[in-house]
């Protein structure tokens, strides 16, 4: 009973060393989110399928939901996603593959209008040594208003962060990416 005991203890320590293989859609901060953007404690949300056509060029690594609740503005659009930012080691060591192990991510949420603007961005999971300071909301807060039809440059449109580098240009490419396609999705 000790050993078997012993084991289990071992196993769940050594858990806690590696990085979550999926995105977390059950965790406490992003329901918060969803519930404080619907107005309401259970926000009826369901997924949006993806085109397999708009697939093939636009990866997706999360989900896209459409949210209702008791808010002023109705029918508003969510995307949940994870970005892999850099891996453990380096961020330019090109010998290294990518994979789970090895990659340092975050999980974030973006909520679109009914008209497919950005109204709010938030990072509610940040697994990566370095550049925690693009999650703070008045940095986000420069996504507001992103409706896809200009470019985001980082030192331009979107303030740089000094040792944030990689974590900013992943997610300033990643919200171009996810609203311009959702933009296509609500199009079709």
């Amino acid at each position: 009973m000790l050993k078997l005991s012993v084991i289990t203890a071992v196993f769940l320590f050594a858990m806690g060393f590696f990085p979550s293989r999926g995105i977390d859609f059950e965790d406490k901060s992003l329901l918060k989110e969803l519930q404080k953007v619907s107005g309401t404690d259970k926000p009826e949300w369901k997924e949006i399928a993806v085109p397999e056509s708009l697939l093939v060029s636009n990866p997706v690594q999360g989900k896209f939901l459409t949210l209702a609740g008791n808010a002023i503005e109705l029918n508003k659009y969510v995307y949940i996603g994870r970005v892999n930012s850099c891996r453990q080691g380096g961020c330019s060591n090109s010998a290294l593959p990518v994979n789970f192990e090895t990659s340092e991510y975050f999980d974030y949420l973006i909520v679109f209008d009914s008209a497919t603007k950005v109204q709010l961005v938030k990072v509610y999971n940040y697994q990566a040594t370095h550049g925690q300071e693009m999650t703070n909301k008045g940095w986000l807060k420069q996504f507001q208003g992103y409706d896809g039809t200009r470019t985001l440059t980082v030192g331009k449109s979107i303030d740089a962060i000094s040792g944030a580098t990689v974590s900013v240009i992943s997610i300033t490419d990643d919200i171009q990416e996810k609203t311009r396609l959702l933009k296509k999705i609500v199009s079709k």
